[in-house]
This record gives C-alpha cells, structure tokens and sequence, in this order.
C-alpha cells in the first residue's frame, strides 16, 4: 500500500501531475495516469528539459557507422552470390590443363546438365601485311555453340551474343588498338586468317589470371583445329562448366571429387560457388577490415558516452524520484516507467541511425565505385535488425542500469539530501555490461581478430587506466606539498583528491575517448600508408616473361637504353612437388582444397644468391650458396605444413631436385613485384632448364614504343601489360582511404560527445564547490585558474595513458589483423599528451560555462549537499 502524505497536495514546482502520477488535488479527486502515459509524459519531459540530447545523439551516430558499414557488407554479399555464377562460367567447373577426363563427361550426361567447354592459352595475334603486319600478345579463349551457360556476352554495338560463328572471332579493344585493326579486318591466328565480327564490351566468364592481363580474342571450338596452335607440349587450360538442379549439383561435385582423388588425376580441380573467389577479395577484405574497425570504435566511444550520460541523467533525477517516493509511487512503478522510457528513446533513436546509416552506405558506394558495381541488390533486413539490436544494447545494457537505482532512492532524500547516490553496483553492472557488449561486437566483426583486439585492447586498456588515474590520485597529495605551492595549484589537487572515485571515472572516461582518437590517427597514417607503400608510385607495369637464357644480355641492354634502371630480373623454374620427407605427395593426403590445388599444378621457382629486398624473411638464416638449401613462402608452408628442416623433393622438366628447408620468408602478393613460392638460395643452376621473368616501370612517354622494339626483337616473348591494373589498384586504395575518412568523422564526433560528456558530469558538483569558495571570498580569477589546472592536469593524464595504449592496440592491429609492419613513433605520446590537455579544456570550457557567474544564493540554494 503506497504511503500517504500531507506533500501528496502541494508537489514540488519541478514535478508535473504526469510525473508525479497525482493530480495536484490529490489522489482522492482522480486516478493516477497508467503507466503507459505516465512514461509518455515523463519522457516528453525529459525531451524537452534537453536530458536525453547527449544518450539519442550518442545513439544516433553509433547505429549509423554500424549499419552504414553492415548495409554496404550484405549488399556486397548479395551481389557476390548473384554473380558468382555468372563470373565461375557455371555452377560447377572442372578446370584442368589436359582434357576433361571422359567420366566426367559422361556423369554430366547421366546428370542431365547442361555443359559448355571452353579453353585458354596465350598466343599471339598478327595483323595481315596490308594492315601494317603488326603482333600482340593475346590470350584466345575457344568455346563451344552452348556458350555463356551464364550471363551474357555483350559486344559494343549492343548485340548480346554466344559463340562466334565459324570464320569470325570476337576480340578485346586492346587488340584493335595494338594492331591498328577495326570490326571487319581479317586476324591472322596460328595457320587460320579470321575475321573480326565484334569488339567485346563484356565478357562473363572473364578470370583474373597472369593470362587474362593480356587482350581477348574469342573464337569458336570449330575453327581452334584450322589454327594449330594446339601442339603436344602447350601449355592450355580446358575448363568444362555445368548447370542443373541442385541435386544433380551436388551429385556432380560428390562424385567428381571422389573420382579425382580414386583416379589420381593431377592438375583437375573442381571449382564450384563456394570455392571461387572473387577477383578483388583481398582489397575489398581489407577494406572491409578498415571500416569494420572504424565502426568497433564508434560503438565503444557510444558504449562510453551512453554510460557517462545516463550517470548524469540519474543524478539529475534524483530529487524527483525521492519526491515521487513520498508521494507514494512504489519502486516497482518507477522501474518500470524507466525501463519503457529509456526503451522507446533507445528505439527511436536506433530507427534514425539505421536511416542515417542506410543513407550515409550510398556515400560508400560512390567512394568506392571504381571498386564495386554500383548495380548491387537492395539489402536484406539483417542490417536493420543489427543496428537496432545494437542501439537497445547500448541503451539497456549501458544506460539503463545507473537508471534503474532511481527506482530505490529512499522518500528521506528529501530531507537528508546525501542519501541515494548511486552506489558502486552501478559499475560492476556496467562492468558486466563492457563484457557482454565486446562478447557482441567480436561475434559481428568480419575478422574475429579484429574484434577481439579492439575490444580486448579496450577492456585491458580500461582496467589499466583506472588502476593508474586512482594511483595518481593518490600521489596527489605527496607530489604538491601543503606550503610552498601556489593556492590555483593547491585547490586544484586537493578538489581532485578529495573525490578520488569521480576523477577515476572521468580520466577512464577520457582516456578511452582519447585511445579511439589516436588510432583513427594512427591508422590514418602509419596503417594507410604501409597498405600504399605496397604498391608504390614507381612499382612495375610490365611483366615479361620466357626470356631465353641467350636473350638475357640483349633484353637487358635494350632495357637500360631505354632509361629503365631499377627492375626486377630472376629466373623461372616449372617443377612440381613430388614428395615431402621422402614420402610421396597426393593430393587427398591435405584437408584444405588450396592445398590439394597447390600440390596438383606445377610452381614456379627461381634461384638467387640474395635475399630480394621485397620478402621478410620469418624463420631461419639466408645462406648465399647453400647447395641443400630451400626458401619456402610462410603461406605455402602453413598450407602444407611445412617447417623448417623437411626436404622436398621437385620434378622439373624430368629432372629430381632435393633440397632442405632453411628458410621461411614472408610474400606480399600485391605488392605488384615478381615473388616465388620457393627460392633456391644459389647464384647459379646450370643443370635446371630455366627461362627468365623481368618486371619494370616502363619511362614516361616511352611505353608503347619500347613494347613494340622489345617484340620485334624478341618475338617468344610474353609481354604483360598490367599498368591499368596498377592503376586501378592505386586508385582503389585511395577510394577506400575516403571511405574511411567518412566514417572516421563519425568516431571523431562520437570522441567529442564523450569529451562533452564526461566534462558535463562535474558541472553540478564544481557549481556547489565554486560557490562556497566564492562565498568564503575566493575570487573568480582564482578560481577559474582552479578549474584550467584541475581540466589540463586531468585532460593531460588521459591523453598521457591513451598515446601509450594507442601505442599497443596499433602494434596488435597490425600484426594480427592487417599484418603491416608497425614503427613506435615517440611523437603520438607527446601529441595525445598535449591533444588531451586542450581538448578537456575546451570541453571542460563549453560544458562548464556560466558556472563561475551564477549568483552564490541561488548556486548554494540549488545545488546538492552533501
């Protein structure tokens, strides 16, 4: 039964009938509202008194860079699944470099699917003499009549075709270009002259290989015997593609893989939806990698603003719940009204995020666009039920229980004002609460290192600073002496001191604020520019490869004539691994499929002397010469289980090489330089049949014609021009830097309500503290030095403690989760140091304007006691 008193009539000019849950003449004249309006009340209230700004705002720009990163990763999804078959050639394909073996023919047969067959091989593509007899490298891709299976081949004047008919091949732009061609001009191709019906604007099926660098010339099955380019030793990938039903599908991929394993068939792979790869995943994972940081951090400043917040708000509501304690309202109902309050603000305010999110993808998109298709399919509701689970989790879970102890402040409040504080439950709630939110952010991150560095890093890093704050805190005392250090000083340290559990709280606060600010700093600069420093401005943009070891001196000669001084020149090797430790190698002995492919295709090895400057090495001691000696690539190692000391043995060309692992190096394959699985670390190999593979930056203005002087004289060759590729490449990275930035304004203003808040939360506490000093006759110019020691020394400790932990996390997230190098750099400790320093103040200065003008009466008539 709830407690009648004589206050019951006359509530307090701060409380309205709807707060209180009485009319203002008393119980006896009307039934208090229901708690469904009560809380509607209460919460317009609250709205308009300005208490909520700071948690919705919080809210607001965290489920934003939540969702915006989350809507741009399912669209991405989704457009993947779409195209994955159109870009596969199939839903199943079984790619070899003999024939299709003939039972996997006939089990598509029996299957009832459709098939397509398709091969590739370079060759090169001459013009006739009455169009100058000029010659290009190409890449001939014939097919048969059922071509595409998927998607659809477009030409530029708009037709959407299949196979050439006999006589007539489709071609690539770049084989016009280079061979000053156009649509109706015969090609000479092997022993056959075709002729040119149409210029590809899109080809479906199209892969991302060393081969497909070079252009297009598309010809049918029919006319590939007239060509004779196909002899006994060429090297050619056949491809046999399917579609059907799902069942017949997985029956396919079932006994296909059963039989490649029975058979032992060397060089057959199955590729099907789940095992191809997109040709941009590495950049757009490391993208995706980027943003999703990006949006850990700006939870985790959210999680901290929301917490911060809502200690304010339960300190602000105080008297009120103590008055509607008298009042008779039951703690039951005043738990209640602040569960659905905080719950219809936390969705409402997760339901404008998710909007602004929706939104602020497109601009992603757009940065992004010479990345990803535009054409993406419209996001699935997962997005939307994340961003709104994530802002009710930080609400409930952050804000609600500081809240929740409003419901349990005694009526004697009203009298003895000391009472109700919130107690040190509160934090261990929100302790539990830091836990269970890092447990939500690692479960959604893309990259389970990811998450669990940030959001371990932030839970370490937030024990630590409150362990150092309340140490420094402590030592106050001893580091200022009572006699001899000036009175701004003095006060300043002693009214920090004498609330050692708030100054603890605030620089945790700040120096958490401060950490995520100096990693988006961090990782704007040293991680972004590692990721550019793999592909430099001066990287090579040609690849030329089967240099014949006569040829070497020549081609060299004629590249430094040209100006070309710095390029890459190493040997080429063809073996296949045929046995570890003595034991035969197969491929059904590996669980991984890249390993089974690895183990089935010959690899490219080289032999050098030295250590190339590009590779790391990770494990063991480069020796010059060493005649038993092997360097194995890290990855290659992982996937075979390869370690140091294990002896591989190589067919290459007929001829059985043994050597013993001495060293593991470390490989960026996109640092667009020439880089091996494995090297042998000697000078010379006379008894290998070896060719020669160059990479450089061809001169300015000069490319063309040193590609046509270095055919002429050496036609074998294959020349690889990838400078559109370095390009694109160096324009992703650059797109992928604003995408990035975009997001990282959100985290710097979520970093800045934390400041706002943190500061805000001493306001009324410093407002009763100044105006007893200004009572006792303090001026406010002392008292304003007070206030600008207590926000430096504060601010400045924060920023102290986070440069250092920014130094850690940075470390971690780049050699677990970006794997870059990492370089201290002594400069971010002094910069967070004076950084946090003039932003507390300047926080501590907008929040707490106006304090020191207030009048005394009504600063002292207002303010808590104490």
């Amino acid at each position: 039964m709830s407690v009648q008193s004589p206050l019951q009539s006359n509530p307090p000019s701060g409380l309205t009938s709807g707060a209180t849950g009485m009319s203002p003449k008393g119980a006896s004249s009307r039934r208090p509202p229901s708690l469904w309006r009560q809380t509607a009340l209460q919460t317009w209230r609250d709205a308009r008194a300005g208490e909520l700004h700071l948690l919705v705002l919080a809210l607001m720009l965290a489920v934003a860079a939540v969702c915006a990163v989350s809507f741009l990763s399912d669209r991405l999804d989704r457009g993947l699944r779409r195209d994955a078959a159109q870009l596969l050639g199939g839903d199943a394909v079984v790619a070899s470099d003999q024939p299709t073996p003939q039972m996997v023919r006939d089990l598509a047969t029996r299957l009832g699917l459709k098939t397509v067959d398709s091969l590739n091989f370079p060759s090169m593509a001459r013009a006739g003499e009455a169009q100058g007899g000029g010659s290009r490298l190409v890449a001939v891709k014939a097919v048969s009549e059922t071509y595409p299976l998927r998607g659809q081949l477009a030409l530029k004047d708009g037709r959407q075709v299949g196979a050439p008919p006999p006589g007539a091949v489709w071609v690539d732009a770049g084989v016009l270009s280079a061979l000053d061609l156009k649509v109706g001009d015969p090609i000479l191709l092997g022993d056959a002259t075709l002729t040119i019906a149409g210029e590809i604007a899109n080809e479906p099926d199209r892969g991302a290989g060393f081969l497909n660098f070079a252009p297009r010339v598309m010809l049918t099955m029919k006319d590939l015997a007239a060509t004779a380019l196909i002899q006994p030793a060429s090297r050619v990938t056949y491809r046999f593609a399917v579609i059907g039903g799902e069942t017949a599908l997985k029956q396919f991929n079932a006994e296909t893989a059963r039989q490649t394993r029975e058979q032992n068939w060397r060089g057959v792979r199955l590729e099907s939806l789940e095992s191809g790869r997109p040709e941009m995943r590495q950049t757009l994972d490391r993208a995706t990698k980027f943003l999703n940081l990006v949006a850990l951090l700006a939870a985790l400043l959210a999680a901290i603003a929301v917490a911060l917040a809502a200690r304010e708000f339960a300190n602000r509501h105080l008297d009120d719940c103590a008055m509607l304690r008298v009042l008779g309202q039951p703690q039951r109902r005043l738990t209640w009204v602040f569960t659905l309050e905080f719950a219809w603000v936390g969705l409402i305010a997760s339901a404008i995020g998710v909007l602004l999110g929706f939104l602020l993808h497109y601009a992603f998109i757009g940065l992004l666009a010479g990345l990803i298709s535009v054409d993406l399919p419209m996001p699935g509701i997962w997005p939307v039920l994340l961003g709104l689970g994530m802002g009710m989790c930080l609400l409930l879970g952050f804000g609600l229980p500081p809240v929740l102890q409003l419901a349990a402040v005694p009526p004697l409040r009203v009298i003895r004002r000391e009472l109700g504080r919130p107690k040190l439950g509160s934090i261990v709630v929100l302790l539990a609460g830091v836990l269970g939110f890092s447990a939500v952010l690692t479960a959604l991150s893309a990259d389970w290192r990811l998450g669990l560095v940030a959001t371990g890093g932030f839970a370490v890093a937030l024990a630590c600073f409150a362990l150092l704050a309340w140490l420094a805190v402590k030592a106050l005392r001893a580091v200022v002496p009572q006699a001899g250090a000036p009175r701004w000083l003095l006060l300043a340290t002693r009214q920090v001191a004498a609330r050692p559990a708030f100054a603890v709280l605030q620089v945790g606060s700040l120096s958490l604020g401060l950490l995520a600010l100096a990693l988006l700093v961090l990782l704007r600069t040293d991680l972004i520019d590692s990721w550019r420093a793999a592909t430099p401005t001066d990287a090579p943009d040609r690849f030329v490869i089967n240099i014949q070891p006569e040829q070497g001196t020549g081609f060299r000669s004629s590249l430094e004539q040209a100006g070309v001084q710095n390029y890459d020149w190493y040997p080429m090797i063809r073996g296949r691994l045929v046995a570890i430790n003595g034991q035969p190698v197969r491929p059904g002995q590996f669980q991984e499929e890249r390993a089974q492919r690895l183990v089935e295709r010959e690899f490219n090895l080289s032999h050098t002397a030295t250590l190339p400057a590009h590779n790391l090495l990770t494990a063991g001691t480069w020796q010059a010469d060493d005649k038993d000696g092997l360097s194995v690539e890290q990855g290659l190692a992982d996937q075979l289980g390869l370690k140091l000391g294990d002896r591989l043995r190589f067919d290459i060309a007929g001829i059985v090489t043994e050597a013993r692992i001495t060293t593991l190096r470390k490989v960026d394959w996109g640092s667009m330089r020439v880089n091996f699985f494995v090297l042998f670390p000697r000078a010379e190999m006379p008894e290998l049949p070896i060719s020669y593979i160059s990479a450089y930056r061809s001169p300015d203005g000069q490319a063309a014609a040193l590609d046509r002087r270095l055919i002429n004289a050496y036609p074998n060759l294959t020349l690889i021009d990838v400078s559109a590729e370095l390009h694109q490449v160096q324009s992703v990275l650059e797109q992928v830097i604003m995408a990035v930035q975009l997001l990282f304004a959100v985290a710097l203003a979520l970093g800045v309500v934390v400041l706002l808040v943190a500061a805000v939360g001493s306001r009324d506490a410093r407002t009763r503290e100044f105006a007893l000093m200004r009572a006792l006759g303090a001026p406010s110019s002392l008292l304003a030095a007070v206030q600008r020691a207590e926000l430096l020394g504060l601010g400045a400790l924060a920023g102290a403690l986070a440069g250092l932990a920014a130094q850690a996390l940075g470390w971690a997230l780049t050699h677990y989760a970006f794997e870059f190098e990492w370089q201290f750099k002594p400069w971010v400790l002094i910069g967070t140091t004076v950084g946090g320093a003039i932003l507390a103040q300047l926080a501590g200065w907008w929040a707490l304007r106006g304090v020191l003008k207030r009048p005394v009466v009504q600063t002292l008539r207002e303010a808590d006691t104490q």
